[in-house]
């Protein structure tokens, strides 16, 4: 397991971000991904940090383990389910931590097909939410070689900021394409 570290820094324009290293390892088959960790998430250097998101809920849920579990540990969790974490995007300019912030003229994709080389049983792709599947297909799917032999899922985002369904729903939904 690799130790996170990220970047947030403001400029007149907005906040420049910088995602996470990916969190796997070769045995992963599965891959959660997010478009860009938020404010929260960045300084404290874990994903999904914000207290109102549903993500480690759901995953706790789901895996049962002790949602009170350190950080280190619930990644250790998700892993032992052959779970990996990543976001879309490698870097991008917005003010705040809201998706529709995001700048798209400067989002920098992370390198994905680098990724499924070094966890090649990687055969699922769950997005967390629409924005991280829209940047996916707009930026990486063109060049991923290896697209043909995964499973692409768009599931409801784990955000705060997504209030449409209930926890119940989301966790429905996680449930039926993860477990």
């Amino acid at each position: 397991m690799k130790k996170l570290t990220s970047l947030l820094t403001t400029s007149d324009t907005g906040d420049l971000a910088q995602s996470f290293p990916a969190n796997f390892d070769s045995s992963s088959e599965i891959l959660i991904l997010g478009s860009m960790p938020g404010r929260i998430s960045l300084a404290q250097q874990a994903y999904y940090a914000h207290p109102r998101n549903a993500f480690w809920p759901i995953m706790a849920n789901l895996y049962e383990f002790d949602l009170n579990l350190p950080y280190p540990e619930r990644l250790k969790c998700l892993a032992s389910h052959k779970i990996a974490l990543w976001d879309v995007m490698a870097e991008c300019e917005r003010k705040g931590s809201l998706d529709s912030d995001i700048k798209s003229d400067t989002i920098i994709p992370n390198d994905f097909n680098w990724l499924f080389q070094q966890a090649p049983n990687l055969r699922k792709v769950c997005f967390n939410g629409q924005k991280a599947a829209q940047v996916f297909k707009r930026h990486v799917m063109k060049n991923l070689t290896q697209a043909e032999q995964i499973q692409f899922h768009v599931l409801a985002s784990t955000s705060p900021a997504y209030a449409a369904l209930k926890f119940q729903d989301k966790l429905a939904q996680w449930k039926a394409v993860l477990v």
